[in-house]
């Protein structure tokens, strides 16, 4: 079809509509880097951003020699789950995205209701890339989206490294639409003809994203004038600089301070307490994590608490850590593993 048949083109510029252009132009930096014949997929749920990420993604990689499909994901947690994502998987292939996969998963109950989903949901992505020989699934998160999981971290009272956000590039997933406001990809969609899904979970008191989008953001928009979302987005990113740079001092850190051996991961004290504490803590956290915490449960307290064991040591007995770890300090080591009796 024709850019104007498809109502793409702004009928009072005869320019091609601005948000579907900002949309494609984000996709492709995103994706300009990526050799010809790489298979890319889109993860769409059929909602406004992920169907005008597919609508951008169907357009551009071709031009760039790239193949382009889509993975649409059935949390079954509606009953007409397997409607929407067949019609999405439809939605599509219309578009010309070929693979189109729906992958049914099964949410647990770690995490909470949203963490839940969102684990088997990136379960389910990673495995339909290996499965398709993919080398990148796109994600369609907003700039919109970036803010409201700044505010969430704020309200946990989490670190730099919560606070910078989503990374652009997380292994195989990348966030091309990061910068992108949520309203240019409704505004995509319209201009491009795309009938989107509303998912009424967007709409859900319950969830405590919802509540920020619906609640506070606007609250804090009147109060605090527009530029609220790009504020706080581009915060997002000057933190996650400053954590990147702290992450590959702590890495360094670790290479020497932390060995590991089968049952056990044992940090060197007398290496970690000269180092500043930015450092020092998330070399323990590393450890911790190696030892068999899961990052979604250990908390910024448990890694204190692990850190006084270098630093203010008064003769404590031992840390009990999330999966049943348990750090310990003996002569001058801070020793952690799982189904240790001290």
């Amino acid at each position: 079809m024709s850019a104007d048949s498809e109502g793409l083109v702004d009928s009072r510029r005869g320019k091609l509509h601005p948000a579907v252009a900002r949309v494609r132009e984000t996709v492709r930096a995103s994706l300009e880097d990526l050799p010809r014949d790489t298979t890319v997929l889109v993860a769409c749920s059929g909602g406004a951003d992920s169907l005008a990420l597919a609508a951008a993604t169907a357009f551009e990689a071709p031009k760039l020699g790239l193949r382009a499909g889509a993975v649409i994901v059935d949390h079954g947690l509606q009953e007409n789950s397997a409607k929407v994502a067949a019609t999405a998987a439809e939605q599509c292939r219309s578009l010309g995205l070929e693979p189109v996969q729906v992958r049914a998963v099964e949410v647990g109950t770690v995490g909470g209701p949203e963490g839940a989903a969102r684990t088997a949901r990136y379960d389910a992505l990673r495995e339909a890339a290996d499965e398709l020989g993919a080398d990148v699934v796109l994600l369609a998160h907003t700039r919109d989206d970036q803010a409201e999981t700044v505010l969430l971290g704020l309200a946990r009272g989490s670190g730099a490294r919560s606070l910078a956000g989503m990374a652009p590039t997380a292994g195989v997933l990348r966030r091309p639409l990061l910068d992108v406001p949520r309203a240019t990809t409704a505004a995509a969609c319209i201009a491009s003809g795309l009938r989107p899904w509303h998912d009424p979970h967007n709409d859900d008191p319950q969830y405590r994203r919802v509540r920020v989008r619906h609640e506070v953001l606007p609250v804090m928009e009147e109060a605090l004038g527009p530029g609220v979302l790009e504020a706080l987005a581009r915060t997002a990113g000057l933190l996650r600089a400053d954590a990147d740079a702290l992450d590959v001092l702590a890495a360094d850190l670790a290479e020497t301070a932390v060995r590991r051996t089968e049952d056990e991961v044992v940090c060197d004290v007398g290496m970690l307490e000269v180092e500043p504490a930015a450092i020092r803590t998330r070399a323990l956290r590393q450890a911790a994590l190696e030892a068999g915490c899961r990052a979604t449960d250990l908390t910024a307290g448990h890694v204190a608490a692990v850190d006084a064991l270098v630093t203010d040591w008064r003769g404590q007995r031992w840390i009990d850590l999330p999966q049943g770890v348990r750090a310990i300090r003996r002569a001058g080591f801070i020793v952690l593993a799982q189904g240790m009796t001290g």
